[in-house]
């Protein structure tokens, strides 16, 4: 709450601007300022479309008068990308972005719904009340998509933070039949601990999957979709500023990385698995990396394509999983379960950094949440997320720490380390007899895993 406290009482600098190319014929997002904000601005819905005839150059859609509108070709499928809170006025940075991405997946209609005139207002109470008369604007636009003979099955609607739980009122208007909902870290305050009527709830959409990226300030803590993604725990992301003084950017950089998750899974370029778990420790410690719930599907990919799991989650109840990301895009990590059997008279507790070598290319992961328990024969079972995805692996290296400065060095004497990449399963990788020192880098060459019992 610290974050939102702060939000309230200082002045927010500018979250960013973008320039949006003006171009003949065009219709533009609403681009206001801090001025607006101050004096409050009253609310207008504005629906813009994009399509791959028109993918830079929005055209302004009749709330009223489809049949006028020939380019609104009602056969394609339909996404609604909704932004959500805009203190500062500016148009979001990655709006281009996000309908070009959408663009490149499907042939589709996106409707960028602009309500800027309605968001940007200091008094974030004010913006909160205009999500439910922006949602039952939008619920007439779709009315008369139906009346004109559009699939509600068809429409994806993509809210981002108060935008997500717009897209939880249009849906409800609709008794759920509304094919899916995307949900990027909705909005928490004014909204946690309220009944499901009153922001997104499971019921809202055929398919409703969430990110959570900044549940402990501005975002929404519990499940709130068929499947809920932590990222990094849906807390504080990797790279983000931790202190007030890196200015704007700490208020918004965790909220903000949900969306720029999504976008890089638009590109397919770089999947992120994620994992069921009841908690993100028990994720971090290793105890969650099976996926049989999901039967020969295996663990979801985070994203646009976890749609392809709809038929096994809608079955299931509230699913929570987990992933982590690096500090930068590429955003998506490689996930080793490493398994160590030590030989050593006493339990030795430390921290691990694995690499791994292909070529001249490195891959690293340091496994230091908390200090790992070595029991003597006793396999311990570790997750191990490396910050680059490698083929080939010719070495690899490992280094033991225990982190105590005042007493004496320690070794750790290792009868097996087997690593086993969790997307190819079938190609563990192992060493035998290894004796690490602390602090020292240990660099060895993997053979083929024998079926050994310690």
């Amino acid at each position: 709450m610290e974050k939102m406290l702060l939000w309230w009482f200082l002045l927010l600098p500018l979250l960013g601007t973008i320039q949006i190319c003006k171009a003949r014929g065009c219709d533009e997002f609403t681009d206001l300022d801090l001025h607006h904000a101050f004096i409050g601005t009253s609310l207008e819905v504005r629906l813009l479309l994009y399509t791959r005839d028109n993918s830079t150059c929005g055209q302004q859609l009749s709330h009223h008068n489809l049949s006028a509108q020939p380019q609104f070709n009602l056969s394609r499928p339909t996404t609604l990308v909704i932004h959500g809170y805009r203190p500062s006025g500016s148009p979001p940075v990655w709006l281009l972005d996000i309908t070009h991405q959408l663009l490149s997946t499907a042939d589709m209609n996106v409707l960028v719904v602009d309500w800027n005139s309605g968001a940007a207002n200091l008094n974030y109470f004010k913006a909160v009340e205009n999500t439910r008369v922006a949602a039952d604007n939008i619920t007439g636009f779709i009315r008369d998509m139906q009346n004109h003979g559009a699939s509600l099955s068809t429409i994806h609607m993509v809210g981002v933070s108060l935008g997500a739980h717009m897209s939880g009122f249009v849906g409800a208007n609709f008794n759920g039949k509304i094919g899916r909902i995307t949900a990027l870290d909705p909005a928490g305050p004014q909204f946690t601990g309220t009944d499901p009527e009153d922001r997104l709830d499971p019921t809202d959409a055929q398919f409703v999957d969430v990110l959570h990226t900044d549940m402990d300030a501005l975002g929404f803590r519990k499940p709130l979709g068929h499947i809920d993604f932590y990222a990094n725990g849906g807390a504080d992301q990797p790279g983000c500023p931790k202190t007030i003084f890196s200015g704007g950017s700490y208020f918004k950089c965790d909220h903000q990385r949900s969306v720029f998750l999504y976008l890089e899974s638009l590109k397919r370029t770089c999947p992120i698995r994620a994992f069921p778990c009841p908690s993100y420790t028990d994720f971090q410690d290793g105890h969650c990396m099976d996926c049989q719930q999901f039967n020969t599907s295996g663990c979801p990919i985070f994203g646009y394509d976890v749609i392809k799991w709809k038929d096994a989650l809608v079955n299931l109840p509230q699913s929570k999983v987990f992933f982590t990301t690096n500090e930068v895009s590429p955003f998506c990590q490689m996930s080793y379960k490493v398994e160590i059997v030590t030989w050593n008279q006493e339990t030795r507790w430390c921290f691990l950094t694995i690499k791994l070598h292909s070529g001249s290319k490195e891959a690293k992961a340091t496994i230091n949440h908390k200090a790992s328990k070595f029991e003597k024969y006793t396999t311990t079972q570790l997750l191990a997320q490396f910050d680059e995805n490698l083929e080939n692996i010719q070495k690899i290296t490992v280094k033991m720490s225990t982190r105590n400065v005042f007493k004496p060095k320690r070794k750790l004497r290792v009868l097996r380390i087997r690593l086993t990449d969790l997307e190819r399963k079938d190609r563990p990788l192992c060493r035998y007899d290894l004796v690490l020192k602390e602090n020292i880098e240990v660099t060895f060459r993997p053979i083929p895993c024998e079926d050994s019992n310690f």
